[in-house]
């Protein structure tokens, strides 16, 4: 197999959370496979959440967000590490796709097209979802919001395919037995940089 450059992006802005538990099960495995692996935890970055003007205004990048950028340009995967909060993703890392995933870096309207051009292609990532609900009932009940977000409305809509998922849940009251369970999975995924 060869080897991967791998950015592992954790959106959990809790400290020791099993998101982050999750990364970096995946990060020792993929690294001990061969892999480069770069893992940021979003919460040690300092960034205003908030694209004050959406995209008619110019809001100049903080010195962290402009090192993910070229992080994600640099990699070949990408791992997203983050619970599900309200059938969404935590504010913290929907303000770091708000803020990074811009016109000309991510992807490119072209006069007289619908359908922008999408400028991160050449990349694949797995999302490593945490939640209190089941997963089925997750998918099945409330129609999986956030991973149709993820995967669809923002990696593939700037290019980034395949998006994998891997479900971990519910994580409320699981035992130490069923998370470490979940741990060798993720690195089993980081071994085989999946």
């Amino acid at each position: 197999m060869q080897a991967k450059r791998i950015l592992i992006i954790n959106g959990n802005p809790k400290p020791a959370s099993f998101s982050q538990a999750l990364a970096e099960r995946y990060a020792q495995a993929a690294e001990q496979a061969g892999h480069s692996v770069q893992i940021i935890h979003l919460r040690d970055l300092q960034f205003l959440l908030s694209l004050e003007q959406g995209y008619q205004g110019k809001q100049a990048l903080e010195p962290d967000l402009l090192r993910l950028q070229q992080a994600i340009l640099a990699a070949e995967h990408l791992v997203w590490a983050y619970p599900v909060w309200w059938g969404s993703v935590p504010a913290l890392l929907k303000g770091a796709l708000d803020r990074i995933l811009l016109p000309g870096f991510a992807f490119k309207y072209h006069p007289g097209k619908a359908i922008p051009e999408k400028l991160l292609k050449g990349r694949t990532a797995r999302l490593l979802v945490c939640m209190d609900t089941p997963p089925w009932y997750f998918k099945w009940f409330q129609g999986a919001p956030a991973h149709r977000m993820m995967r669809q409305t923002v990696l593939e809509f700037c290019g980034i395919k395949p998006v994998r998922i891997s479900e971990f849940g519910p994580v409320l009251q699981s035992s130490q037995a069923r998370r470490e369970t979940w741990l060798e999975q993720a690195a089993k995924l980081g071994a085989a940089a999946g």
